[in-house]
């Protein structure tokens, strides 16, 4: 039996990797480390409460002490380090927390799965590390610079930098995984796709960053997480590999499809003011994670969407209770 040691487990990426290796794996068992900050939904993973091979412990990975002993106690045969603060709004109001949990958490994580002699270390970042493309520019690829533009991207680009030297200081199979934006079910309705989805179910009007042609590459989550376990299982020790759906679409026709879907119409959106410093264009080549590990893309996006959509129709309650803070009560 392998013992994985999951961090922000009950996040939107994390509690759908938790979940997808659960129901594939039964020689795995994971831990969940959580500190249930406000975008930690314990209601993501509450079907799994009495799985014989699930365990959640509550605890902020900035916590060295305490991530040490937990990681000195649990003979894990792998960390896979999805736990982070992620909202550039939010970064750009206050950057302190982003720092905290994804540059010294990061950190602390590292220096426990060290002196724990852990054997994998996984960080799964983003390609906004990379910064911004211009409508012409090829796709990111794995050496494309470090240029982030937000202090969102700026603190999880210093939060792979320490992966990287751990690496090359210390020898640790660390492994950094670059993902373009996530979308499916558990989303924490603040991200695009979801916060309109929930927004039009609502009659709530769409508030679209300026002229809606900010470009992003959008990968369902099922298939990022196939391929942070692939990484996690084939990827070698030091290597980058980025995870991309190959479906680039402006955030207007994303919103246009969002209301095609729920069956809304065109007057719900309203446009606002950009965001200040907003990244024009995310695109990433994939091409070596897909000859390195066998991966590939499975879901199309309008497929994705449907069914994203119809996700959010059929669990109302859980939109409810986030919406009203009640997810935090459990």
């Amino acid at each position: 039996m392998k013992r994985i040691l999951v961090t922000g487990g009950c996040g939107f990426i994390g509690s759908n990797y938790v979940r997808m290796k659960l129901e594939t794996d039964p020689n795995v068992a994971i831990t969940n480390l959580d500190a249930l900050t406000y975008a930690g939904n314990p209601d993501n993973l509450a079907d799994l409460a009495n799985h014989p091979r699930y365990k959640f412990v509550k605890g902020d990975v900035a916590d060295g002490p305490f991530v040490r002993d937990l990681a000195g106690e649990g003979f894990f045969d792998a960390i896979v380090h999805f736990a982070a603060e992620s909202h550039v709004d939010r970064s750009i109001g206050d950057a302190l927390p982003f720092l905290r949990t994804n540059v010294i958490g990061t950190q602390c994580l590292l220096d426990a799965a060290r002196a724990a002699k852990v054997p994998r270390f996984v960080q799964v970042s983003t390609d906004e590390v990379y910064g911004t493309l211009s409508p012409t520019d090829p796709p990111f690829t794995e050496t494309t610079p470090l240029a982030p533009n937000s202090p969102y991207a700026a603190s999880k680009a210093s939060a792979d930098l320490l992966v990287r030297a751990a690496h090359h200081t210390h020898g640790m199979e660390t492994i950094i995984t670059r993902c373009s934006n996530n979308y499916g079910a558990y989303q924490f309705p603040e991200k695009l796709i979801p916060l309109f989805v929930t927004n039009a179910f609502a009659d709530i009007p769409l508030p679209v960053y300026g002229d809606g042609k900010q470009v992003r590459d959008w990968i369902h989550v099922l298939d990022h997480c196939r391929g942070v376990d692939l990484a996690l299982q084939k990827g070698k020790p030091g290597a980058i590999y980025n995870f991309g759906g190959r479906s680039e679409r402006f955030n207007i026709d994303v919103t246009h499809l969002v209301l095609k879907l729920t069956g809304k119409p065109e007057s719900l959106i309203r446009h606002v003011t950009d965001r200040p410093g907003h990244d024009r264009r995310y695109a990433v080549e994939c091409e070596f994670a897909e000859k390195e590990l066998g991966w590939r893309p499975t879901v199309t996006f309008e497929e994705g969407l449907a069914e994203t959509v119809a996700w959010y129709r059929d669990n109302a309650s859980w939109i409810d209770r986030v919406r009203t803070g009640a997810y935090r009560l459990s």
